[in-house]
């Protein structure tokens, strides 16, 4: 029985044994998966086809201050001359039965209601607001990134816990069968140690497909389908981590770093535009043109230049333009109402997540405490069934509450390391922190 309180020892000092990685496996930090997330994700490369849009979007509105020129071409021919003309009874003249009209002209618009000046800023901000929306869309890839990542790191864990009991049970059996055989403990400590063992199987051959089918999640989200890669992450109990009370900040403050709020404003400064836009509609429209005309229509060519000046007044649309008016600016109010609201909800959700990572390390400080509760619990019982003083079932809890107290702790691990990134995007803080 030597044999068993030795096995117990070394699951103590080494808490559980490592799982070897494959040679020539890769391995990737958690910056690497970030970075590559960012290159490969299918979201990101959504988001910067739209940014590109929006850019040909801005260029396309920058050509109206240009002149819009056209060329126009013609020729006809007739059964009879378009001009009949009687010069006597006995004498017809008919003219222009056929010929040819052609010319090019250039308009450049002087004044249309500031909608050319307003469309080109209306494209600005549309670029501005794929920009931010692609900020957004980074730190929602980064955040489930990190999600993924420590699924894996975190079912790793368990499998080395999971693996370390394993080898304990295996020991205990062979320490048990031998006590059983020499009369000094009953079958039915071994029957107990055998079921355990089995049960442990079962769990493990979960654990390891659920690794593995993390890792493909996370490699397809990074852009490395294979799945056959590991990460360097491991979760290590005596790890000094960030306390949340030194990210906390301001966080109405905070606002202003933020591409959610900037999205607020933007969709208020849209509104306006649109409005000012609508109102140019029913503006006069000045502009001035040149052109060069040339007509055959009487078997003779005749080229000639031409400079004009239009104005358009929209008399009939007044009517119901003063309506579209008021409908924009009631929506240009709707904007400054959504962004008050919308901004009070993302301090609130600000405060959520500094709570939940407050919490989250909390949780942390009592997983950790829990493991050295039942680490010692686990020892003691040891030591009372090889004096004798208690049986295996006992035992066999006090294995049973070590093994929940290491998972508990992987799994309030990665949950802390999620929800300080989470706080930390919500406020708008530097993403890259020793962890």
């Amino acid at each position: 029985m030597k044999q068993l309180g030795k096995t117990v020892l070394i699951l103590l000092i080494l808490s559980c044994s490592v799982v070897t990685s494959l040679m020539g496996q890769k391995k990737y930090t958690l910056e690497q998966c970030h970075s590559m997330a960012l290159k490969n994700n299918i979201r990101m490369k959504q988001a910067g086809i739209g940014l590109d849009s929006t850019i040909e979007t801005r260029k396309e509105a920058f050509t109206k201050y240009f002149p819009t020129i056209s060329a126009t071409g013609t020729s006809y021919i007739s059964n009879k001359g378009l001009v009949q003309m009687s010069l006597s009874p006995d004498m017809q003249m008919s003219l222009l039965k056929n010929g040819i009209i052609g010319g090019v002209t250039a308009t450049q618009p002087l004044f249309a209601g500031g909608r050319i000046i307003n469309g080109n800023k209306l494209a600005k901000v549309g670029v501005e607001v794929s920009k931010l929306q692609m900020q957004q869309t980074e730190n929602e890839v980064n955040l489930t990134t990190e999600q993924y990542y420590w699924q894996v790191v975190t079912l790793e864990e368990k499998l080395r816990t999971i693996i370390a009991i394993e080898n304990m049970l295996n020991n205990w059996c062979k320490d048990v069968e031998a006590a059983v055989k020499a009369g000094v403990k009953n079958r039915n400590d071994l029957l107990q140690v055998e079921l355990k063992r089995n049960d442990i199987a079962s769990n493990k051959i979960k654990i390891e497909n659920g690794v593995l089918l993390s890792k493909l999640i996370l490699g397809q989200y990074i852009g490395d389908t294979s799945g056959n890669f590991n990460v360097t992450n491991s979760i290590i109990e005596d790890e000094q981590l960030i306390l949340p009370d030194i990210i906390k900040t301001d966080h109405i403050q905070a606002l202003q770093y933020i591409p959610e709020s900037h999205l607020l404003d933007k969709n208020v400064e849209a509104n306006k535009l649109k409005r000012n836009m609508t109102i140019g509609k029913y503006l006069p429209t000045v502009s001035i043109g040149a052109g060069y005309m040339y007509d055959d229509l009487m078997d003779k060519a005749h080229p000639f230049g031409i400079a004009f000046a239009t104005v358009s007044v929209p008399i009939s649309d007044w009517w119901g333009g003063s309506h579209a008016i008021k409908k924009q600016k009631f929506k240009l109010i709707n904007a400054y109402n959504e962004r008050n609201d919308s901004r009070e909800l993302l301090v609130i959700k600000m405060q959520k997540l500094w709570n939940d990572l407050d919490d989250a390390y909390k949780q942390l400080q009592i997983a950790k405490l829990s493991i050295e509760q039942a680490t010692e619990n686990l020892k003691l019982n040891n030591d009372y069934y090889l004096a004798g003083t208690t049986n295996m079932s006992d035992l066999l809890d006090a294995q049973s509450l070590f093994q929940q107290s290491k998972d508990k702790y992987a799994d309030a691990y990665a949950s802390y390391q999620i929800a300080k990134l989470d706080y930390l995007q919500s406020t708008g803080q530097h993403l890259i922190i020793d962890k």
